[in-house]
């Protein structure tokens, strides 16, 4: 009897103890691209109870590096494309996340700062609207195409990140010919010729764990159920230390 009664009690400390868990407080930064609020803040929504959600735009959102605003969010989101930065905005930003603030990147946020190279170096991956030469090797302007069906293929089905999901179709737009830096962590790729086969991946950047996922475009793709567990993982997954 005192067996049964004290593994009742172990289960309600232990549910009292999940149901009392903070939220991962997420901080989307946007800016410089426009995208169906409505519908991409569903998708966020749909992440509850888990996760909890703020948006912040630029050049606003800047403040929000300094360190007297970082312990207001757990997780950077970057659904940004936003080019504009100064030279402090710069160091604040990229101490930001170098220092722990870790980061889960979408879409066009590989587009963004085309005249700041330690932002490539964060995200590991850069498309180039200019030829730029990075590290010795010279890259041309890279090509986008709209509305395209596709199939993602999962790369590292045992990672945290893609735990539960397997190869899916999604209806988004491709990216062709961007950077993406040696040693990252692959986690998903494309057949469709008109992308670069590498879409996803993971990586570090000083103390913070970094997630790329391209897709990300539309609708479709923040309705896409996979896609929406991809985000959620990949969000609880660079929370943890």
């Amino acid at each position: 009897m005192k067996s049964l009664i004290s593994s009742l009690l172990l289960i309600l400390a232990t549910n009292l103890t999940l149901s009392a868990a903070k939220p991962i407080r997420i901080l989307v930064i946007t800016g410089g691209h426009d995208y169906k609020k409505e519908q991409f803040n569903k998708m966020l929504a749909s992440l509850a109870p888990e996760i909890v959600f703020q948006v912040a735009e630029l050049p606003a959102a800047f403040n929000m590096f300094l360190p007297e605003n970082r312990n207001k969010y757990d997780v950077l989101v970057f659904y940004h494309m936003w080019q504009t930065i100064t030279d402090e905005q710069e160091r604040i930003f990229a101490d930001c996340i170098k220092s722990g603030k870790p980061l889960v990147a979408l879409h066009h946020s590989i587009c963004a700062f085309d005249d700041w190279p330690e932002y490539w170096n964060i995200i590991g991956g850069k498309y180039f609207h200019k030829t730029t030469t990075f590290k010795g090797k010279e890259y041309q302007p890279c090509s986008y195409i709209h509305d395209l069906h596709f199939n993602v293929k999962v790369v590292n089905a045992k990672h945290p990140v893609t735990k539960g999901v397997s190869d899916f179709p999604v209806f988004d737009e491709t990216y062709k010919g961007y950077y993406v830096e040696k040693g990252v962590t692959p986690l998903l790729s494309t057949d469709e010729p008109s992308s670069t086969s590498l879409i996803g991946w993971a990586k570090k950047y000083g103390k913070s764990r970094i997630v790329v996922l391209q897709s990300g475009h539309d609708v479709p793709t923040f309705e896409n159920p996979n896609f929406r567990k991809l985000l959620r993982q990949a969000i609880v997954w660079v929370s943890k230390k």
